[in-house]
């Protein structure tokens, strides 16, 4: 499920929202979802939140999530699975899982889920654990 729009795009950011905005907020909103585990809320039929705050912090944080992994370049998280990479003679370093991974989620998008009261205490992301 899509939170936002590109006119929302538009209006958090205060630029215009790239050619593949539906595409980009589609995958941010999985990234929202991942982040929504075990949260509650009212929802409709169509599983949308029926409260407008819950519905505004869902729609911002997507916002959020879809301008960050824009400005990291990383729209896919493959930015994890490697730790170093060179360019002349071609060198990369596969990430060591136990040493933690690039994180998945915009910082802004957690703290606007966090201040809707939909996320406990702080998300932990990657290599914090």
């Amino acid at each position: 499920m899509q939170y936002a729009t590109a006119a929302d795009y538009a209006a958090y950011t205060g630029i215009s929202a790239p050619a593949d905005v539906d595409r980009r907020l589609e995958r941010a909103s999985e990234r929202i979802d991942e982040l929504l585990m075990g949260a509650v809320y009212a929802v409709d039929a169509d599983e949308r939140p029926t409260d407008p705050k819950v519905a505004d912090a869902l729609r911002r944080a997507t916002c959020a999530q879809a301008a960050w992994t824009l400005a990291v370049g990383d729209e896919y998280g493959t930015a994890s699975a490697f730790n170093r990479v060179e360019i002349g003679s071609v060198k990369l370093q596969r990430a060591d899982s136990a040493a933690g991974t690039a994180p998945r989620h915009a910082p802004d998008a957690a703290s606007i889920l966090r201040m809707a009261g939909l996320l406990p205490g702080i998300v932990i992301d990657g290599s914090r654990w």
